[in-house]
């Protein structure tokens, strides 16, 4: 169970929960316990649906590289919802067991944005000029301010859920329980 006690998806807010279920349709949400938490601050919660919306559903990168990076930041998260959501058929497990940057089976524009990814989770202040060179030869301008959107988004909201344990599959009683009425 969660740190903290989701609303109960009825009681969401209407805005938020037509996002919701317009997202959870269309594969931009793995799962609505971790935006049920979020759903204490619906107007919050509703911005950073829409965002995710935007990243997935009206991306400039393909399908196929936004999955990886996405997978490749739970790899560093372990976001329980993240690991084991898919939102694209066109990325294998036998991909995600090969999940590295240097992997050949990545074309080159995957290989820079896999290690962008790695930098901006794990090594934030090496991305120098040199990382934007190399994301520039496979990127245009406005690819790579959404490619440092995604990965922010993914680095932020698989850190959220994990400390907020937002995840459906632990049974154990909320910390932090809303004060009854």
């Amino acid at each position: 169970m969660p740190a903290i006690e989701p609303v109960p998806f009825a009681l969401l807010d209407p805005v938020l929960r037509a996002e919701v279920e317009a997202r959870t349709a269309g594969r931009t949400l793995s799962s609505t316990v971790p935006v049920q938490v979020w759903a204490h601050r619906p107007a919050a919660a509703t911005a950073w649906v829409r965002l995710l919306a935007e990243l997935q559903e009206r991306s400039g990168l393909d399908e196929r590289l936004r999955e990886l990076v996405r997978l490749r930041i739970a790899a560093f998260t372990q976001c329980r919802t993240c690991q084991t959501g898919r939102k694209s058929g066109l990325v294998t497990e036998e991909d995600i067991a090969c999940l590295a940057p240097d992997d050949p089976r990545f074309s080159e524009r995957e290989r820079s944005a896999l290690r962008y990814a790695d930098l901006f989770v794990s090594d934030w202040f090496s991305v120098d000029d040199d990382t934007y060179r190399d994301l520039g030869r496979h990127f245009s301008l406005e690819e790579v301010v959404e490619l440092q959107m995604l990965c922010a988004m993914m680095l932020a909201g698989g850190r959220l859920a994990h400390v907020q344990r937002a995840w459906a599959d632990d049974d154990r009683p909320p910390v932090l329980v809303p004060p009854a009425d």
